[in-house]
């Protein structure tokens, strides 16, 4: 992106968040950051404000807010990155409305704050472990083309605002990028939430806790650093006009593999504990991210082995 520009980041206190935050910083740019701290930290910002100074201006607001317009106005963005939301799937099964209000209504508010502020884009968080349903095996690692049947209200709302953004890009040139997350792991990430195995396996490996694994284990899932993420988001800011792109690895990584990988970084012997599988959990996931790479130049570079160390390295300083 073009030096010392103004960005805005909603939900710029969370673990990706914080994380694009200091990515922005570091290129030279102005960064406001939005975020209601019901699930950010403002201690995931403490290196952001020692390192950008003047330059990071942080507001605590809700996305449903009308605030967020009038901040918005207050420091016009060229682009709003949107990764504010209720992120876990099972809130959104048990409370959709709540779900809707925060990811339909919230989202909605920041474009339409984004359109009136005069941006020229906004690139958003989508997720690409929900807004596929459940693929068949010999569709994975999925690519864009795939239908788009969520079987969650969280991901209904993620391909709602996928339609929004369309209609705005027609109607007010507003331009955007989509951007289907795998699995993001990483340092900060919250061992709490429902997309946290690896933070909740480092958690435990470091203190001598057993590991838990719902079922045979065998369940797969697409595990992408943060700081490739970061970095695809850093490239949708100025490539990859009206589009949806995959960010992922494309290769497909059992529970039972990850614990493997992580004990064996933590030099952990105790084999893990299994429980009994979770409802409505997918069996395999994968994204396909060739289309990444041509829209935006972007492909992962953080194997998953090198990054369960620095997940580990992170969780023992802190």
């Amino acid at each position: 992106m073009s030096p010392e520009m103004q960005v805005a980041v909603t939900g710029g206190a969370g673990f990706i968040g914080s994380t694009l935050v200091d990515r922005l910083l570091a290129e030279g740019h102005r960064v406001t950051v939005i975020d209601n701290l019901a699930t950010g930290k403002l201690s995931n910002l403490e290196g952001a404000h020692a390192a950008g100074g003047d330059r990071l201006t942080f507001r605590e607001l809700d996305v449903r807010d009308a605030a967020v317009i009038d901040a918005f106005a207050a420091q016009p963005p060229e682009v709003v990155f949107h990764l504010a939301a209720q992120a876990d799937v099972r809130v959104s099964v048990a409370r959709p409305l709540f779900d809707a209000d925060v990811n339909v209504m919230g989202g909605l508010n920041v474009i339409e704050a984004a359109r009136l502020a005069g941006a020229r884009k906004v690139v958003v968080a989508s997720s690409g472990g929900t807004i596929y349903g459940e693929p068949a095996p010999e569709a994975l690692p999925v690519d864009e083309s795939h239908p788009q049947q969520p079987l969650s209200p969280y991901g209904v709302a993620k391909k709602v605002i996928d339609d929004y953004l369309f209609a705005f890009r027609y109607l007010h040139g507003l331009d955007y990028a989509a951007l289907a997350l795998a699995n993001v792991y990483g340092p900060r990430q919250d061992p709490h939430g429902e997309a946290g195995v690896v933070a909740i396996f480092a958690g435990r490996l470091l203190s001598g806790d057993p590991c838990t694994i719902f079922g045979a284990g065998e369940q797969t899932r697409d595990f992408v650093y943060v700081d490739d993420v970061v970095d695809a988001f850093v490239r949708a800011g100025t490539r990859g006009e009206g589009v949806l792109c995959n960010i992922g690895t494309g290769i497909e990584t059992s529970v039972n593999r990850l614990y493997e990988a992580m004990a064996k970084a933590a030099g952990v012997e105790t084999p893990a504990v299994h429980a009994e599988a979770r409802m409505g959990e997918l069996a395999r996931s994968a994204l396909n991210p060739g289309f990444a790479a041509q829209e935006l130049g972007w492909k992962p570079t953080t194997s998953l082995a090198d990054g369960a160390i620095e997940v580990l390295e992170w969780f023992r300083s802190h």
